[in-house]
């Protein structure tokens, strides 16, 4: 059996790790991302749960593509949102981001999320 190795996946596109991990890593034909913020590139976060929804979403969009992935590789997604009551409103955004067959999902309500932030999107794809 050959060892694989971990590449780490990185874009200006996307906000920067603000820890000490990666955007995303791939091993073989996989890509994880870390959970991603609705905040743009600069650090700012839009005020409405759907534009951080979709911000989210576009920046995991950039990660992938950074490494010649698509949201059509996206085989599953953890959605953490600071209240659950948003639940319709982030599937309405995230609806237009992923077409049949859908990735698996869950979706959590968390105490808190870094930065104050109202919803993270984090994702496992697959070519």
């Amino acid at each position: 059996m050959t060892k694989q190795e971990r590449i780490s996946i990185a874009t200006s596109n996307a906000p920067g790790a603000i820890g000490p991990y990666s955007q995303a890593v791939q091993f073989g034909n996989m890509m994880i991302t870390s959970g991603q913020l609705g905040m743009n590139a600069a650090g700012e976060f839009p005020d409405s749960v759907s534009e951080q929804a979709k911000q989210s979403l576009t920046n995991v969009k950039a990660i992938l593509e950074a490494a010649d992935y698509a949201m059509e590789h996206v085989v599953k997604t953890t959605v953490f949102l600071k209240d659950m009551n948003d639940f319709q409103t982030v599937n309405e955004v995230y609806a237009t981001f992923f077409a049949e067959p859908y990735p698996a999902r869950s979706a959590v309500e968390v105490a808190k999320l870094p930065k104050d932030g109202l919803v993270e999107i984090e994702v496992i794809a697959v070519k």
